[in-house]
C-alpha cells in the first residue's frame, strides 16, 4: 500500500487503460483498478494506481491532482488503508447516553 493513489472524481466512462496512460505521466505504473458497483458492474467514480516508486507517487501527486481527465477534475491523493478513517461520533455520543 506504499506506493499506492486513491484516484477520485473519474469518469464512468473512465478505463483501466485510459487511467493508466494518465498517470503514466508521474512515472511507472505498476496495476491500476477502477472499482465498479457488484450489481451493475457501472464504474464507483474512483479507483487505486499502485506506482512503482515512492518518487511516482509524490509526482502524482503534486502534478496530477486537481488534472482534468475525461471532463473531470482528479483528485489524487495516498491511499489509505481499508477502515483507516476517522471515527465517526454515533448519535448516542452527541446526545449524552
Amino acid at each position: 500500500m506504499a506506493n499506492t493513489l486513491y484516484v477520485g472524481n473519474l469518469n464512468y466512462d473512465t478505463t483501466n487503460d485510459s487511467l493508466r496512460a494518465f498517470m503514466s505521466g508521474a512515472g511507472d505504473v505498476q496495476d491500476v483498478r477502477i472499482l465498479t458497483d457488484q450489481y451493475t458492474g457501472r464504474s464507483r467514480g474512483f479507483g487505486f494506481v499502485d506506482m512503482a516508486t515512492p518518487e511516482g507517487v509524490q509526482k502524482a501527486i503534486d502534478e496530477l491532482n486537481g488534472k482534468e481527465l475525461e471532463g473531470r477534475t482528479l483528485k489524487i491523493d495516498k491511499a489509505r488503508p481499508r477502515g483507516s478513517s476517522a471515527p465517526r461520533q454515533s448519535a448516542s455520543d452527541s446526545w449524552g447516553y
